[in-house]
């Protein structure tokens, strides 16, 4: 029982399997050349922001007057300086973020206990800094008794607080009370001039702040943002003390001015404003600009690179394209995963490597990427005064511009690959339904070449034969294999004719021999008839053993042995026997007479030469000479056989090699003749690796058949014997 046959996908289902695939390969690499494009544009930024970097350095180079050192202490604490911060404070009461600036606290004292003692008391320590528009400020209070805010007074003087004097955008001066009702988050409120009641009843959170208890007393911080300010050039703060919690009265103000002579104070910012004219006046948008000195302090800072408008303009153009894009984004970011840690890596590490190297000498540049801001592009260019570096710029700039082109440009490229898939996908639907109908039209005509019980209907197909491609091919494949299976059973068809009109002449004569030998009495004649049935039962035996013999001839020949020989010698002994026992025909050596050897078996070359005489011989005109000839050149021999006499039909030539194939028109001399002598020919000369061929004489006198054999060198002759 034939295995079942497993069914595979259709030719369709197949192309349209490979179209799916097209329809993901061709955006991919899509995203894949963007990809490399946006990092040829951010290069370019980058580069262009070095460049800008240092335009703005060489308006500041040999300025070092605008680098001199400010001073790290206010001199009557009538300004109170406000030192550049790299980062944000994180408001937790805690002074372990303030180590850049924590040298500069400034302690005030109570102005009381400092008339009392020559030494002077300090009732806190105050640090300011300033950082992206926002002042910070810790307060350090020596405090033995901390009185808390009571819930259920409205007062806000009646415990420790902190005040803070400042002129608002008005131009009016404003109070601000900083107080908590326990260890923790602290809360602020705008007061009224008598420092008791809240104006507004509800709390600033624009001013958060964290009090912690200390051995000392206890510290506070805060921060305002620098929109509440109006003029920097009064600003103070005071720390308040109540020790009795049951009377609530205040025991001092201690403020940051050292006496009640000093009226001016202030707020200073550790920028250089001639810096900052210099810088703003550039005009460049787009992006942050910082002037730092060599004591990495900010001096100038203008513009920002977080850029609302373009921001708005992406998300109001998000649509499918970004779906498309966010799905190649996660095909693609195991290829990119390695840039995108670089990129996330510690942001503010980056940002001071820049620095670091500027205010080295060497202009750099670092994209850097937040979650919240995107990717950054940070570029510095040091300046100079004397071979000195006095400071450095720092440009920042965002690539949302980058991304908009990169956006613009995949929404470009999906809709042209869609459009182009969809006309791929059109042609190759075509083509594949054109295709199928070709395959099925071959098949079907295949199908039909032969009938239900297996009998050939055509030795011939039309459908695609004349197609130059690999369809054309295989037509005319089917077809040549048509005609062969066509002939094979003509032979097989003539076979029983060919065998009835060769058995019946020995029957017949073996009937009437026997028919005789019944009707005759003498012994002469029953001799004579018994010779004549016993020739008849041999001719029957020898036609069965011609067919055996065909039929076997292959497997026989497998279990020759060859050995090497000189043909030229075995040709010559050979003729000599021909002209002994074909005593009315003429033979003839023609070719080289030098030894030509070959790797055969002797008996299958004289039975090739057997059969090739023969044929000569039947087909010879009287009286003329049959010719045998052996020629060789370096790589191989030519054995052939040439008579006079009829020609051979063209139509014959290529399958007159072929069994029970016999060009005879007549058989008078009542011969056997089953066409298989030129076939056995063919098949001992394939098996000795050579060829045989037919060829009518140029002069249309006779046939020449040719035996080609591979030559046997000298040299493997000599190898084997030294073997």
């Amino acid at each position: 029982m034939a295995p079942p046959i497993i069914m595979g996908p259709r030719l369709g289902t197949k192309l349209l399997i490979l179209m799916s695939f097209a329809l993901v390969v061709i955006p991919w690499f899509s995203y894949l050349y963007l990809n490399e494009m946006e990092d040829f544009l951010v290069d370019s930024q980058a580069g262009a922001q070095i460049l800008t970097a240092e335009g703005i350095s060489t308006l500041l180079n040999g300025r070092s007057d605008l680098f001199n050192e400010l001073p790290l202490s206010p001199e009557g604490y009538e300004q109170l300086y406000a030192h550049p911060l790299t980062t944000p404070i994180n408001i937790d009461g805690k002074n372990n973020d303030w180590e850049d600036v924590l040298d500069y606290n400034v302690g005030f004292g109570n102005l009381d206990e400092q008339e009392k003692s020559s030494e002077g008391v300090n009732q806190f320590y105050l640090v300011l800094g300033e950082h992206n528009d926002q002042v910070y400020a810790l307060v350090q209070v020596q405090d033995n008794d901390l009185v808390f805010r009571d819930r259920n007074i409205l007062r806000l003087d009646l415990s420790d607080h902190v005040r803070v004097t400042f002129t608002g955008k008005e131009g009016q001066i404003q109070k601000l009370v900083i107080t908590t009702t326990e260890p923790g988050v602290t809360t602020a409120y705008f007061i009224d001039d008598d420092w008791r009641y809240a104006i507004q009843g509800e709390p600033e959170n624009r001013v958060p702040g964290f009090m912690t208890q200390t051995e000392e007393g206890y510290s506070i911080e805060f921060r305002i943002p620098l929109e509440l300010l109006g003029s920097t050039s009064h600003f103070g703060l005071a720390v308040v003390d109540v020790d009795n919690e049951e009377t609530r009265a205040i025991e001092s103000i201690t403020g940051t001015l050292p006496s009640t002579g000093h009226e001016a104070f202030g707020l200073v910012l550790l920028k250089s404003p001639e810096v900052l004219r210099i810088v703003e006046g550039l005009g460049y948008s787009g992006a942050n600009i910082q002037v730092i000195d060599a004591q990495r302090r900010v001096r100038a800072e203008v513009g920002s690179y977080q850029s609302t408008k373009i921001q708005a303009e992406i998300a109001e153009k998000k649509g499918w394209t970004d779906t498309w894009y966010s799905l190649l984004s996660v095909l693609m970011n195991p290829l990119y995963n390695v840039v995108d840690l670089s990129l996330r890596a510690d942001r503010d590490i980056l940002e001071d490597q820049v620095i670091v190297d500027s205010l080295a000498g060497t202009p750099s540049y670092q994209r850097l990427y937040t979650e919240e801001e995107g990717e950054v592009i940070t570029a510095a260019h040091p300046i100079i005064d004397d071979n000195e570096i006095i400071g450095t710029v720092v440009l920042k700039q965002n690539t949302n511009r980058i991304l908009q082109l990169r956006r613009d440009a995949l929404q470009r490229i999906v809709n042209f690959s869609v459009i182009s898939l969809f006309i791929f996908v059109a042609l190759i639907l075509a083509f594949s339904l054109r295709l199928a109908g070709r395959i099925r039209r071959l098949g079907s005509e295949a199908t039909n070449a032969i009938d239900i019980y297996g009998r050939l209907q055509t030795n011939q197909l039309k459908a695609e034969t004349d197609s130059g491609d690999e369809i054309g091919d295989l037509a005319r494949s089917i077809s040549a294999m048509l005609a062969r299976l066509h002939q094979h059973n003509q032979f097989l068809e003539n076979m029983p004719r060919t065998l009835r009109h060769e058995i019946n002449n020995p029957l017949n004569t073996l009937s009437t021999s026997l028919e005789n030998l019944e009707i005759e009495n003498s012994d002469l004649a029953k001799k004579k008839y018994l010779e004549s049935a016993k020739r008849a039962v041999l001719r029957i035996g020898m036609i069965v053993q011609n067919l055996a013999d065909a039929a076997n001839l292959e497997d026989a020949l497998d279990a020759e042995e060859f050995e090497v020989i000189d043909l030229h010698e075995l040709v010559k002994n050979y003729l000599t026997n021909c002209n002994a026992s074909h005593a009315n025909h003429e033979f003839e050596y023609r070719g080289t007479h030098n030894p030509v050897n070959s790797n055969v078996s002797d008996y299958r070359i004289e039975q090739l030469l057997d059969k090739l005489i023969d044929n000569a011989v039947d087909f010879s005109s009287p009286s003329t000479t049959i010719t045998v000839g052996l020629t060789a050149d370096a790589e191989k021999l030519i054995l052939f056989v040439t008579n006079q006499g009829p020609t051979i039909p063209a139509a014959t030539l290529k399958n007159m090699f072929d069994s029970m194939v016999s060009v005879r028109e007549s058989n008078p001399d009542n011969r056997l003749h089953f066409g298989m002598g030129l076939y056995v020919v063919r098949v001992i000369a394939e098996h000795h690796g050579g060829s045989v061929s037919a060829a009518n004489l140029h002069d249309g006198g006779g046939v020449s058949i040719r035996v080609t054999l591979p030559l046997f060198k000298r040299a493997e002759v000599q190898a084997i014997a030294a073997g």
